[in-house]
């Protein structure tokens, strides 16, 4: 890596990044070809990634266009699922991750499609339980072998209500094993409000202790990162970029102390920020000692990998190595660990950081 600061090989936390954007290219080739898809399967790496790779600004629905390209060659595979989450946690490690929490919803990995009423399950189909289990597994054995700790979130999809109840009921069966939270994801313009299936399945994880976080303010204005505080009673805020719009309710965040998961790479090729670097938001929440935390989103569809971020954050938004630290050093706190593995992080961070006073 050019222009090496030694925070990039300290230890580092990442709280907002998608499973079925972390596919390794040559995996997609090889169930592609496991199931003879002359779509894919013809395809070289190369050829590959120049379909599914966004490589210039654009807008949130061409990026998640790409996910229809490659997600039939792994969606209903037991041994798909259960290799993309244990490969998820080597590349990770590999980055100079010491915790990560990855994100996912498991009736896309099912391939559930359409809408449940009409999803007629067949006998040997995958279910999202069986999704959940199987990510479990890969995520334990990749901790296991490359010395990183790794749990998960399920995704509800604002498209999707009729599958919110059964995303919170594996949150709770599965609650630190190795789920820890429970997302909201999706169209903006989608008001979670009209749909009763994900308010009661947040209200539901507000009765049960199951953590929140909610994707708002990366396409949508201020008033749905507002609906997700108010509402969903979300206890952080996937990107949240447009809170800055409304000076009001930015001040109240702040005074909550509210965690805003910032994906500087991926809010420029969405076209969620202005593509001038030095003009993003994240330089404002810097400035204000915000509680926020630097992640990719996806490396898949966005071809780089979190060192990117870092790069962009030193050399467009003047970040200091301490402001590296500290950052880090709010992600552990802000994490969905229990306490106890919390504090056990925050230890781990203070002494490789060798300082407390963040």
């Amino acid at each position: 890596m050019e222009n090496h600061f030694s925070v990039f090989n300290m230890p580092k936390v990442e709280l907002h990044i998608h499973l079925d954007a972390s596919i390794r290219p040559e995996t997609i080739l090889y169930f592609a070809r496991k199931k003879q898809m002359q779509s894919l399967s013809c395809e070289n790496l190369e050829t590959l990634q120049k379909h599914v790779v966004c490589s210039s600004p654009g807008n949130l629905t061409e990026f998640l266009s790409k996910f229809h390209i490659y997600m039939p060659a792994v969606v209903g595979d037991r041994e798909a699922v259960k290799r993309i989450a244990y490969e998820f946690v080597e590349m990770k490690a590999r980055e100079g991750l010491v915790y990560v929490e990855v994100r996912y919803n498991p009736h896309l990995f099912a391939n559930c499609n359409v809408h449940p009423i009409q999803w007629n399950q067949k006998e040997g189909d995958l279910t999202p339980e069986e999704v959940v289990q199987l990510v479990n597994a890969g995520l334990k054995e990749g901790e296991r072998d490359f010395n990183i700790k790794a749990r998960s979130i399920l995704c509800c999809l604002r498209h999707m209500p009729d599958w919110s109840p059964e995303i919170i009921e594996l949150c709770k069966k599965y609650h630190n094993d190795t789920v820890v939270a429970i997302d909201l994801a999706g169209d903006e313009g989608l008001r979670s409000e009209t749909f009763p299936g994900h308010l009661k399945a947040y209200e539901e994880a507000v009765r049960c202790g199951i953590h929140r976080t909610v994707h708002a303010g990366e396409a949508g204005p201020p008033s749905v990162v507002r609906e997700a505080v108010d509402m969903l009673k979300a206890e952080r805020i996937g990107h949240g970029y447009h809170t800055l719009q409304d000076p009001a309710l930015y001040e109240r965040l702040l005074k909550m102390d509210m965690h805003f998961e910032m994906c500087p790479w991926s809010s420029y090729i969405t076209g969620a920020c202005d593509s001038d670097f030095t003009k993003h938001p994240l330089i404002q929440l810097k400035k204000d000692r915000a509680n926020y935390s630097l992640n990719n989103d996806g490396p898949l569809p966005l071809g780089v990998s979190l060192e990117k971020d870092y790069k962009i954050a030193k050399s467009f938004m003047g970040f200091s190595e301490e402001d590296f630290m500290r950052m880090n050093i709010n992600a552990a706190r802000s994490c969905f660990l229990p306490d106890d593995e919390k504090n056990n992080l925050l230890e781990l961070l203070y002494k490789a950081y060798r300082r407390r006073d963040f």
